[in-house]
């Protein structure tokens, strides 16, 4: 009989109809360190260019991040019993992984290091991003930030993107999106959110330079801005990220040249004004709403989407904030608080608060179906949704 590669080789090299003996490991144990992961093909680059991170605080469950992707982690128990041997060159004596045979002929056996009781398996699951906003909603940049700019104590509750990085779970990819959705800015090395106030005063002093200097709200010059912007105290990066929020670049214009964004400008004013939970007759905030806004803009209540809600009182319509952006990406928590203000809600109603929700895997159809219960009296009427 002649002799056969022990350890793993052994057993990959396994020929139809053939066997290969197997013993314990010196070292057979629970190796609770090692873990069978059980991976898609597409994602095998990812692991064997090493762009994969595991991320999570120790009170939270771990997740796995690819450049672009989140995966929750799953432990599958199986009733198989699935032994891990190592390759050859990790064996630790000749006498461990080999038997002799009749005829003093030797057979060399795999050993075992250990009987795995499952593999765990990704999951790909929505980023979780809502952490982001509350920590960067912690300290948001302010006007006392420039007074306190020269002796501003780094520990106060800052973010870098490290720091970012490793306290959200969430990929690279899928953080930036975020960052960019809140919006954030990155000022000095750390992300920041601008205060309501803050804000406000950049945007207001933009349009009102607009029309000092008589400039165009649709072609912006973004050198022109940034210094005037600059004179009046505030810094140019942060004065850039007003443009980059407010406004849209236009790509056909040479140089850098940007056209201001109606529909958020409009919006940005009706959040100002019913701030505070205040709520005001629907004539009421039209009129003031429309007093606001820039010559030239015309605001329109459809803009509002997922940004109001309206009730009626007696014969009188009333408006109040109520924005999808304070609601939580996570579904439960979201349809939850949605009942909360509502117990009953029309699609035209809900459809803004419900669009944005991603579930990997499920659609927005699925979602309704697992929160919601549908009603609809008639063939003709509007679907009603309430709590399940």
């Amino acid at each position: 009989m002649e002799p056969v590669q022990g350890g793993a080789e052994a057993v990959l090299k396994l020929q139809p109809n053939t066997s290969v003996s197997i013993a314990y490991h010196p070292l057979f144990g629970p190796h609770d360190d090692l873990m069978l992961l059980e991976l898609d093909e597409k994602l095998v680059p990812d692991f064997l260019h090493q762009s994969v991170t595991l991320r999570g605080q120790p009170d939270e469950d771990a997740v796995l991040c690819t450049e672009s992707k989140t995966y929750a982690l799953k432990f599958v128990g199986t009733s198989n019993s699935v032994c891990l041997i190592p390759p050859t060159d990790q064996s630790i004596s000749e006498d461990a992984t080999t038997l002799l045979s009749s005829n003093d002929k030797t057979t060399v056996v795999s050993s075992v290091l250990k009987v795995a009781p499952g593999c765990m398996e990704l999951v790909e699951v929505a980023p979780r991003l809502d952490k982001l906003k509350m920590l960067l909603s912690k300290n948001p940049y302010s006007f006392d930030d420039e007074d306190k700019a020269s002796e501003m104590d780094i520990s106060e509750s800052l973010y870098t993107w490290d720091d970012l990085v490793e306290s959200v779970q969430a990929s690279d990819e899928e953080l930036r999106s975020g960052l960019q959705a809140l919006p954030a800015a990155e000022i000095n090395g750390y992300w920041r959110i601008l205060d309501g106030k803050y804000m406000d005063g950049l945007l207001n002093m933009l349009l009102h330079n607009s029309v000092l200097k008589n400039w165009s709200l649709d072609a912006l010059v973004e050198n022109d801005v940034l210094q005037v912007l600059e004179g009046d105290g505030f810094p140019k990066k942060i004065a850039r990220h007003c443009l980059e929020v407010y406004a849209v670049r236009d790509e056909e214009e040479e140089g850098s040249v940007w056209r201001m964004d109606e529909k958020k400008i409009c919006v940005h004013f009706a959040r100002e004004i019913l701030k505070g939970g205040k709520k005001m007759k629907v004539e009421g905030f039209m009129e003031e709403w429309r007093r606001k806004i820039p010559d030239g803009m015309d605001a329109s209540f459809e803009m509002l989407e997922g940004e109001v809600l309206t009730e009626t009182i007696g014969i009188e319509a009333w408006v109040y904030a109520f924005s999808v952006s304070s609601l939580s990406s996570v579904p439960a928590e979201r349809f939850s608080k949605l009942f909360q203000e509502r117990a009953k809600w029309e699609w035209k109603d809900l459809q803004p608060y419900v669009r944005d929700l991603r579930v990997p895997g499920m659609s927005l159809e699925g979602l309704l179906l697992k929160y919601t219960r549908r009603t609809q009296p008639t063939a003709d009427s509007e679907p009603v949704f309430s709590a399940r």
